[in-house]
């Protein structure tokens, strides 16, 4: 009897703490966009997209990750910003030159139609930031 009591134990804990993995491109809040590219060029101000922390030391705002990738015109960036909280992107969204799509929210074929206007070549499913 004692057996079966402990052998019922160890099946429920091990049932109860098995979880399912989470890929880390769903985890955090996050946000698409296509920004301006901004920056002089020389060491002191790069080019690089609108909104990205600077130096890259510092979080901007909240923005733990972020990835990006140069349009084909080398004027704009599409971005996906990470933040633990989604009022990190409150200055990004209040931008009305900005193009931003809430990942969860909009759905992939909007996002990767209007990404496609900038860069030909776009794959969403080779495109995320990693935040841990």
């Amino acid at each position: 009897m004692l057996q079966r009591l402990m052998f019922s134990m160890l099946l429920l804990a091990g049932c109860a703490s098995a979880q399912r993995h989470v890929n880390a491109a769903d985890t955090h809040h996050r946000l698409i966009c296509v920004v301006p590219m901004i920056g002089k060029g020389t060491p002191a101000d790069p080019k690089r997209p609108q909104y990205t922390p600077w130096p890259p030391s510092q979080k901007a705002k909240g923005i733990i990750s972020f990835t990006s990738q140069v349009s084909d015109d080398g004027k704009f960036a599409l971005v996906e910003f990470a933040a633990l909280d989604d009022s990190a992107f409150a200055q990004i969204l209040n931008d009305k030159t900005v193009k931003a799509f809430e990942k969860g929210k909009a759905s992939k074929a909007d996002i990767v139609l209007e990404l496609k206007k900038y860069k030909r070549d776009f794959d969403l499913d080779k495109f995320g930031a990693v935040a841990r």
